[in-house]
C-alpha cells in the first residue's frame, strides 16, 4: 500500500515538473531565409540569428531563435521548407534575399513570399520581412554581399523592437 502511494506520488510529481517545464519553454523565434541568414563567412555565433537571440535574452526575453538560413536558397526553396517551422513557433523573420534574381526567379518572389506569410499566419505565427534594403547601410565582407559579424550586430539591434513587437502581440 505504501509502495502504491510513493509511486502514484513520484508520478502526480513528474506530471507537475513535465507542465511546469512547459509553462515555461522558451518562446520560439526562427530566422528563414538564404546566406545572410544563415551567416555566411562569419561563425556561426556572429550570424544575425544568435546575436538576436544573446540581445532578447540580454533584454529578460526567454527565447530561443532557430537560424534556419541556407546559402543560396530561393523563395521557393523556402516555401518548400516551411514544414520544418517547428509547431509553436510565434515569429518568422523571413529574409527573401537576393537570390531569386540571381537565378532567373524573380517573377516568383512576390508570389512565394506572400504564400509564405500567408501559411505561417494561418498557424498563428508572425513574419517580420527582413528586406534587402536594411542590408544596403551596414558593414560588408569584402565580397559585398553578406555582413560582416559587426554588420549582423547592427542588424540584430534592429530586428529587437520588431521582435520583442511580434513576442509580445503588439
Amino acid at each position: 500500500m505504501i509502495r502504491h502511494l510513493v509511486r502514484r506520488l513520484a508520478c502526480i510529481m513528474a506530471a507537475a515538473l513535465l507542465c511546469v517545464g512547459a509553462a515555461q519553454a522558451a518562446t520560439i523565434i526562427v530566422a528563414l531565409g538564404a546566406s545572410n541568414t544563415y551567416g555566411r563567412g562569419v561563425a556561426r555565433g556572429e550570424a544575425y540569428p544568435a546575436q538576436l537571440e544573446a540581445l532578447l535574452r540580454a533584454k529578460g526575453h526567454d527565447v530561443r531563435v532557430i537560424n534556419a538560413g541556407i546559402n543560396g536558397n530561393t523563395t521557393g526553396a523556402m516555401l518548400n521548407r516551411l514544414g520544418s517551422v517547428p509547431n509553436g513557433t510565434r515569429v518568422v523573420i523571413l529574409q527573401p534575399g537576393g537570390n531569386d534574381r540571381r537565378k532567373g526567379r524573380e517573377d516568383e518572389r512576390t508570389d512565394n513570399v506572400a504564400t509564405i506569410e500567408s501559411q505561417l499566419n494561418a498557424r498563428g505565427v508572425k513574419v517580420i520581412i527582413l528586406e534587402n534594403g536594411m542590408f544596403h547601410s551596414l558593414p560588408h565582407q569584402p565580397d559585398g554581399h553578406h555582413l560582416t559579424p559587426e554588420g549582423y550586430r547592427m542588424l540584430a539591434q534592429a530586428l529587437v523592437g520588431q521582435v520583442e513587437a511580434a513576442i509580445s502581440g503588439r
